[in-house]
Parts: structure tokens; C-alpha cells; sequence
């Protein structure tokens, strides 16, 4: 397994020069969603004293064109700052700050979700709506090839690795506690960790959030995964097939409670989100990946502890339904539930945006087609 070569360079030298006074100066990091939906994007400044809040941070602009996300004759995009978190990699009083993109018009990019999830938060906020969610992904080599399997075959089959324990079950703990420590740091809402069922595979936990905070959370973990990996010299991805065969995908479960829900006899609320869930199943597995769709339908076959992506189900305990009631819930009569169908590379603000529409503002229909990313882009942008 290749690493890369900037891992390679030497982190005395780095960190020799890591030690020299800032005096007043502050680096700031803004980070933002590419033309992808998927990629992260990140250019750091100089401020002249820390910011506190949010008004301290000014407007930026970048390359659009560069990013997939304007023409080359037209191609500044403005960063619009909305959360900030402190920064695990320069250390206090250093930030990173993440950014909604606007096009040159002032008019959201497509791939800039946040801003219309945030009218539907605000819309229910009486509603307390708090999202947990688990985020799979899979360790590679800038080969591609699975971070510790053979060069020429396949480690045992799937059984000892889950949550396992020794160098022969898990393989880049190391990256995994790395990361973990610096999402706290950050002040990310991370709430824990453990390996997957797929040699090379871990998962990450982050919530409970309430509303629009669920995505900032999630975004700002998987920005500090992927730099945490850059500087150990693999790749984390997100793709949630990564391997074919008898090997599990990787999803972003989503756990989903109200105030309703929470309080006692709240599992008939719970029951009742999930009969509205059941009868717009086309339009969350379509909101539920960046490609409508069709990434997951790579991943929700009915087996590796999937439901099949053509047919809803729903069950207490049951890892292979759609929608899985915790046996604890069962028992209490109130809680969430969990929503098994967002694919790892699924847009938070898109999967939590679309559960309140179905759930808290009871919007009904649904269309057959599944979208390729670039028309439900374009469908967003038209909404606008």
C-alpha cells in the first residue's frame, strides 16, 4: 500500500518552525463544499486579531471556475462564514470556519444546501428536531487499494473486524484516534467512534445537534478526516460501495428525534413519522445521495445489513429495514428512531432537510424519477 509523499516530509523540520510566535495574528481557514457536493475545499488568511463571533469574520472570495462551480469568464464566488471552530492543526487562537458559497449574483450555489435547510430548521424550531449522525467510511492508500489488505488477494472474511481488537482485526487506529481528539478540540459535537464490519473500515459518531447544526458538525468532521488523513498519507472515502463483492458499504445512518418524540408516549409519534417516511420512499432515497440515487443503489441491495433500495420497511432491532426502531425505544415508549438509508457521501443538510419536510411539515408526493446529481442541481438552483 503507496502513502503519499507530503506524509514523507519531515515533521521536525515542520514542527521547528510550527513554534514560532504569531504575535496578534490569526489564521483563519474557510472552508467550503465544492462543485462536486461532495469535496471540501479549504484557503487560509491572515486577521489582525482573533475572532469571537461570526460578524468578525469577513466575506472572501475564490476561483469558481477552478472548483466546478462557475465559467472561467465569470468565475468569483463569494465564502459567506456561518460557524466557527477552533483549529486542530495550527492550534489556539487559529480557526477554521465554515462557509456557504453565493454565486456572483449573490444567489446560492447549487451545491450550497445549507442555506434553504436553514428556512426549514427555523420553520419547526418548536419542534426541536436533534439528528445523530454515523459516519462510515473506508481507509485507503493513494493507490486506491484498501489501507492494510494483501497487495494480491483479500483479508479473512467479515466477522472479527467489527469493533475488534488486535493488528490483525483493525487496521489505522491511530488515524481514527488522531481524528477523534481533534474534532473535540475543534468543538465538534463528536460523541464516538468504532471499527466497521469491513477490514479498513470505521465509523464516527456526531450529535445530537439541533436543526442546521447537524450539518455544520458533520461537515467540519469530515474536513478534519480527510486533513488528518493527508497528513498520515492516506485516503478516507466516502464512496459507499468501495469494494464490490461480499463486503458491507458504507452509509451515514441518521437518528432522528422531536420533542414529541422524546417525551413519554412518544413512540406514537414515532410510529407516525414513520408511515409519512413510507410514502415518500423515491423522494428520500433520491435526497439521500449526491447522485440521486444512484450511488446507493450500489449500496442498498437487501443484504450486508441493507435494506433494498426499491421497497420501504421499517422494524424494532432490524438492521436491514429502512427505518430501525431501537430495542430500547421499544421498551421505553419514546425516544428516535433511525433512518439506515442516507449513503456515506450524502449532503447532512440534504438528508435532515428532507426528513423535517416529510415529518414536521407533512409535505406529501413523490416523483418516480431518480435524478443524476447535475438535475437535482440544476431542480435546486431553479427553486431559487
Amino acid at each position: 500500500m503507496s502513502v503519499s509523499h507530503s506524509s514523507k516530509l519531515n515533521k521536525v523540520v515542520r514542527d521547528q518552525y510550527m513554534k514560532l510566535p504569531l504575535g496578534d495574528k490569526v489564521l483563519v481557514t474557510y472552508i467550503w463544499i465544492d462543485g462536486t457536493g461532495e469535496g471540501l475545499r479549504c484557503k487560509t488568511r491572515t486577521l489582525s486579531q482573533e475572532p469571537k463571533t461570526i460578524e468578525d469574520l469577513p466575506e472572501w472570495n475564490f476561483d469558481g471556475s477552478s472548483t466546478g462551480q462557475s465559467e472561467g469568464s465569470n468565475s468569483d464566488m463569494f465564502l459567506i462564514p456561518v460557524k466557527i471552530f477552533r483549529d486542530p492543526f495550527t492550534l489556539d487562537p487559529n480557526k477554521l470556519v465554515l462557509c456557504e458559497v453565493l454565486k456572483y449574483n449573490r444567489k446560492r450555489a447549487e451545491t450550497n444546501l445549507r442555506s434553504r435547510c436553514k428556512v426549514i430548521m427555523d420553520m419547526v424550531k418548536e419542534s426541536q428536531p436533534w439528528f445523530g449522525m454515523e459516519q462510515e467510511y473506508t481507509l485507503l492508500g493513494v493507490d486506491g487499494h484498501p489501507y492494510g489488505w494483501p497487495k494480491n488477494g483479500f483479508p479473512g472474511p467479515q466477522g472479527p473486524y467489527y469493533c475488534g481488537v488486535g493488528a490483525d482485526k483493525v487496521y489505522g487506529r491511530d488515524i481514527v484516534e488522531t481524528h477523534y481528539r481533534a474534532c473535540i478540540y475543534a468543538g465538534v459535537e463528536i460523541c464516538g467512534t468504532n471499527a466497521e464490519v469491513m477490514p479498513s473500515q470505521w465509523e464516527f459518531q456526531v450529535g445530537p445537534c439541533e436543526g442546521i447544526e447537524m450539518g455544520d458538525h458533520l461537515w467540519m468532521a469530515r474536513y478534519i478526516l480527510h486533513r488528518v488523513c493527508e497528513d498520515f498519507g492516506v485516503i478516507a472515502t466516502l464512496d459507499p460501495k468501495p469494494i464490490t463483492g461480499n463486503w458491507n458499504g458504507a452509509g451515514c445512518h441518521t437518528n432522528v428525534s422531536t420533542k414529541e418524540t422524546r417525551q413519554k408516549g412518544g413512540i406514537k409519534f414515532i410510529e407516525a413519522a414513520i408511515d409519512k417516511l413510507s410514502k415518500r420512499h423515491k423522494y428520500h432515497i433520491r435526497m439521500y445521495d449526491p447522485r440521486g440515487g444512484q450511488d446507493n443503489s450500489r449500496r442498498l441491495t437487501g443484504q450486508h445489513e441493507t435494506s433494498n433500495i426499491f421497497e420501504f420497511s421499517a422494524g424494532i432491532a432490524n438492521r436491514g429495514a429502512s427505518i430501525r426502531i431501537p430495542r430500547q425505544v421499544g421498551q421505553d415508549g419514546c425516544g428516535y428512531f433511525e433512518d439506515r438509508r442516507p449513503s456515506a457521501n450524502c449532503d447532512p443538510y440534504a438528508v435532515t432537510e428532507a426528513i423535517v419536510r416529510t415529518v414536521l411539515l407533512n409535505e406529501s408526493g413523490d416523483e418516480p424519477e431518480v435524478y443524476s446529481n447535475e438535475e437535482r442541481l440544476q431542480k435546486a438552483a431553479d427553486e431559487d
